[in-house]
């Protein structure tokens, strides 16, 4: 008898899981996606709480001792969109001395969609009120990949003209910023964590 597990396609996920020796992990993502037991996480959570389990097996299986809170320093500064690049490169060398290479690590980092997917589709996990969850990502989604366009072309003209000597700057860095400004109370949100909050603080926090 063929067994169901096997039918189910290759899963970026759930391959993380098993090459990390990350044990239950899955289900402790569908605990928190559906909420069972807790308040609800967004996938957005969910994907970095993974990445944060994946960094700490590698750290552990390379035997790098760490002190509190200094592992999720470590993820900020090797993913975080306003992280210097001198800051970055110090975090990647710290763990490039310990014997880890961060390039296939961070190749093993997941993102929200990927969560999305493995609970969908390969655990076959709902809850009620999904698709509005559903929409809420796929606006997301977008939202990122537009931004990191708008990041990757002021990127390449600024160093182009850089490069050119038709702009007089040092090394840059650049941050893509939007903003969504809520007309009744006047708080600038950044639309990701408005979309996922469900609405502005003015009206969520009542």
């Amino acid at each position: 008898m063929t067994n169901r597990q096997d039918e189910r396609p290759d899963n970026k996920v759930e391959r993380v899981v098993r090459e990390y020796d990350l044990g239950d992990l899955g289900r402790e993502l569908e605990r928190r996606w559906t909420g069972e037991g807790r308040e609800r996480q967004s996938l957005r959570d969910l994907a970095d709480f993974f990445n944060r389990r994946v960094l700490e097996s590698a750290m552990d299986e390379a035997g790098v001792v760490t002190l509190q809170g200094e592992l999720e320093n470590i993820y900020d500064l090797l993913t975080g969109d306003d992280v210097t690049e001198g800051a970055r490169t110090q975090a990647r060398n710290r763990l490039e001395r310990e014997g880890i290479d961060v390039d296939d690590l961070q190749n093993d980092f997941v993102s929200h969609y990927a969560v999305h997917t493995y609970l969908r589709d390969y655990r076959n996990a709902e809850y009620e009120g999904a698709d509005d969850v559903d929409q809420r990502n796929k606006s997301v989604e977008t939202i990122q990949r537009l931004t990191s366009r708008l990041n990757a072309v002021t990127r390449r003209n600024v160093e182009n003209l850089r490069s050119t000597e038709r702009l007089d700057i040092g090394p840059v860095d650049v941050i893509a910023d939007v903003q969504v400004v809520c007309q009744e109370c006047g708080r600038q949100e950044d639309p990701i964590d408005l979309i996922e909050r469900g609405g502005c603080r003015c009206r969520v926090d009542e």
